[in-house]
């Protein structure tokens, strides 16, 4: 049985560089740390599974708040706060038409996040039947 001792020195590098060229590289590609915050942003507003499954309703076109609560099963007042959150991270766009407000998608990138996800998802239960 391993200690919690050996286990943590399999973690420790002997040296500190491998490769150096490529820490360099990566390095120089490396987005900016507000960027990455931003990026982590956005990937934790997916995580939510009612605003993901708001999202995934949107990838067909825009919505009101009224038939994204029918397909989502939230209430308005739910959905309404989840699209306010998605919005003020410009995940989500909105229109409005007398009164009431129609969401979409703010952007391709958006849409192909989602996309991708739902992909990746339906990939692995097909892969990974068990899960």
């Amino acid at each position: 049985m391993n200690s919690s001792a050996d286990v943590q020195g399999l973690d420790e590098c002997a040296v500190r560089l491998v490769d150096p060229e490529r820490v360099t590289s990566v390095n120089a590609r490396m987005p900016a740390e507000n960027d990455i915050v931003d990026t982590a942003d956005v990937f934790s507003l997916l995580g939510d599974p009612r605003r993901l499954k708001l999202l995934v309703a949107l990838l067909d076109g825009e919505l009101c708040v009224c038939d994204l609560a029918a397909v989502t099963g939230l209430s308005e007042s739910a959905t309404s706060h989840a699209l306010r959150l998605l919005r003020a991270h410009r995940v989500v766009a909105v229109r409005r038409d007398g009164r009431n407000a129609f969401y979409r998608l703010d952007d391709a990138h958006v849409r192909m996040l989602v996309d991708l996800a739902v992909a990746h998802t339906e990939h692995t239960d097909a892969i990974h039947p068990e899960r």
